[in-house]
């Protein structure tokens, strides 16, 4: 395969590659090298300092080596250098895979299963919104779920955007305005887990250097506006075995399987152990409250949006729609280490052959109260998160103890620098009478 890429890569005239990976939390790295670099880096890899990556190596451990995966080949379509861009695997200096790469550590999850036979795929919903800069979140439109505002630059932005992804042989399968003013969405059609990583790091690109080629800022923060709806990152997820999908059942009334209903509990059972990870930041969390459309009870239903986890049936008795909806991730979390988790807690239920219990299909928002505390909740806070993350044996082996050690370290940092900073909600609601 290596060979055909270099002929490839000579063929389409290719003067610069990128050499891309993601540290700890996610955040686009590159390394770029001359396109006559290409078999060197194939054969050899490229050596770089990991002590200076978030999450990577000590000062004294510090060498380590990309090399690129031929498999994930595309020209950058915004560059007017004429660039390629390979997506990476991290190796130590004696060639075993570094435990601190999040492309390895899904990678190493999804051979797990894959020796039992299934592969797993993931169809993420992608919301975002526009501002007129990156300083202060100031929107571009008023517009509400499915709007159409004619010359309205987010609706430009989003169609140019589909052209990019296209032209990278990325497959979109539709996109709107979102229900927050200036707030978009972007759905992208399901692939295997590792594949889907690439191309949701690959999307985000696409939209902020989009957006950023007209000056508007693109921001994958989960709560940037207060008031109204955040982001989030649904993701409608299937286990496949031998071509079929594993989640179909014609004769259950959802069309869902007993591994599905054993993949729901398992994500029902673990998610509170597991939403750091999915929702990593301080600000995830205040999107993750009552009465904005994110779920924060941990239940399953059909048609309830309130409700975590959803059965879609929108194409009754197809087989290769059969998925369930989880609901509470972010945009701005590491999908590699985001699919892992929510891939082991799925499988975990598989495994311990867990019941799935009975669906609500009420809105849980304007439930009675007592019937409202008898359903288990999410994490209301970062710390609360990650104490639950800190406390678990499936994350921890997920992950590794390394990535597990640093990301645990790196989120109290983060949570101790947050509750040090006076906000301005303290100074407008206490100075005056203090």
């Amino acid at each position: 395969m290596v060979e055909n890429i270099l002929r490839k890569i000579k063929e389409d005239g290719i003067e610069f590659i990128e050499l891309w990976f993601v540290d700890i939390l996610g955040q686009l790295k590159t390394l770029t090298i001359p396109a006559k670099q290409a078999e060197k880096a194939f054969v050899e890899g490229v050596g770089f300092d990991g002590s200076s990556i978030e999450g990577f190596a000590r000062i004294y451990e510090s060498d380590l080596v990309v090399k690129p995966d031929p498999s994930t080949y595309a020209i950058l379509p915004f560059d007017e250098r004429k660039t390629a861009r390979f997506f990476c695997n991290i190796y130590l200096p004696e060639g075993k895979p570094y435990e601190g790469d999040c492309r390895y550590i899904l990678r190493r999850y999804l051979n797990k299963i894959g020796e039992k036979g299934f592969t797993f795929n993931i169809g993420p919903e992608i919301e975002y919104f526009y501002f007129k800069n990156s300083q202060n979140p100031e929107i571009l439109d008023k517009g509400t779920y499915f709007d159409f505002i004619p010359r309205n630059i987010g609706d430009m932005l989003r169609t140019e955007t589909i052209k990019r992804c296209e032209e990278m042989g990325i497959e979109v399968e539709a996109t709107h305005h979102e229900v927050s003013p200036s707030q978009h969405e972007i759905d992208l059609k399901y692939k295997e887990a590792l594949e889907m990583a690439d191309i949701f790091i690959t999307v985000k690109v696409l939209i902020k250097v989009v957006a950023a080629k007209h000056n508007i800022y693109a921001s994958f923060m989960p709560k940037p506006l207060y008031g109204v709806n955040g982001s989030g990152l649904h993701l409608h997820l299937s286990l496949f075995k031998n071509g079929k999908n594993a989640f179909f059942d014609p004769e259950d009334e959802n069309y869902l399987s007993n591994i599905g209903k054993s993949f729901v509990a398992g994500l029902m059972k673990y998610i509170k152990e597991i939403t750091s990870v999915c929702n990593q930041w301080v600000n995830s969390y205040k999107r993750l409250v009552p009465g904005y459309e994110a779920p924060v009870y941990i239940s399953w239903g059909r048609k309830n949006r309130s409700a975590l986890i959803r059965v879609p049936i929108d194409k009754p008795g197809k087989e290769r729609s059969s998925r369930v909806e989880l609901r509470s991730p972010d945009p701005a979390c590491n999908p590699y280490l985001a699919f892992t988790v929510v891939l082991a807690a799925g499988f975990k239920g598989i495994e311990e052959n867990l019941q799935i219990p009975e669906p609500i299909e009420e809105d849980i928002y304007h439930m009675e109260e007592e019937k409202k505390k008898k359903i288990d909740s999410l994490p209301g806070s970062l710390i609360e998160a990650i104490m639950l993350t800190e406390k678990s044996s499936l994350v921890k082996e997920a992950l590794g103890p390394h990535i597990f050690n640093k990301f645990i370290e790196n989120k109290k940092i983060e949570w101790d620098m947050y509750r040090r900073k006076v906000s301005n909600y303290e100074i407008e609601k206490y100075f005056p009478i203090l």
